[in-house]
Parts: structure tokens; sequence; C-alpha cells
């Protein structure tokens, strides 16, 4: 499992020996979390797929993804289906941060061009007439 910053997973695997009679693989999914919706369950792929990519997983949840071969004819050993279990670090505080700069930088162009007006208007418009009387 590849954990991306966007905060998907790419699922990959290599195809099983003896593939004879493949008819495709399904992934069974469980979760460790409170009030998760888990967008794989009894997904079903092809023969010839190698990878998933699994969107919008939530972060501090520890999920565990088995991908089990499918066989036209029934095995009576099936080999047990390999698992990985993985953790997507949350991504709330990174775009709080994010979010937090863009306002903070907006602020501080704003505060320059605040600055720049007053020093204009304070310039310009608000020196005394100059006038001489004769």
């Amino acid at each position: 499992a590849n954990v991306l910053r966007n905060g998907s997973v790419l699922l990959q695997w290599a195809p099983p020996r003896g593939a004879g009679g493949l008819r495709g693989f399904a992934l069974n999914c469980s979760w460790d979390g409170t009030y998760t919706r888990f967008p794989c369950e009894s997904v079903e792929l092809g023969a010839a797929c190698r990878d998933y990519l699994l969107r919008e997983a939530h972060g501090g949840v520890r999920y565990l993804v088995c991908v089990q071969a499918r066989y036209a004819a029934p095995r009576a050993a099936a080999p047990p289906a390999p698992c990985v279990e993985f953790r997507v670090e949350p991504a709330a505080m990174r775009d709080i941060v994010v979010a937090m700069t863009a306002v903070g930088g907006s602020i501080c162009v704003m505060l320059v061009f605040i600055c720049l007006l007053v020093a204009y208007i304070t310039e310009n418009l608000m020196s005394p007439a100059v006038g001489t009387r004769r």
C-alpha cells in the first residue's frame, strides 16, 4: 500500500503463482474507526488488474485490506488472502496550516496597501495650503 499525499492509497499486488483459471480478485476491507464508511466494500476486479486506487481514505484510521484471488473452479486448499494494514496521516492540521498561511499573507498585503494609502493621503491631500499674502 502506497499512501499518497492527497489522502489516497494505491494498492498494488503481484499475480498469484499458478494463475490458471484465475477469474479475478475481490477486495475485502475493514477499518478501526468510528463513523467511518470505507469505499471498497465488495469490490470485484478483473484477472489482469494489479492495482487499485482507494480515494479519500480517512486520516487516523487503521485499515486492513485483503486481496482474495477468485478462480473459475473452486479450490480445495485456497491460499489465505494476502492482507496489508495501513494508516493514513490526518490531513486536518496540514490544511489548517496552509489556510492560516494564506490568510496571514493576505492580511500582510492589505496592511501594506493601507499604509501606502495613508502615506499618500497625508502627503498629498492633507498638506496645508501654502499661500503668501501681499
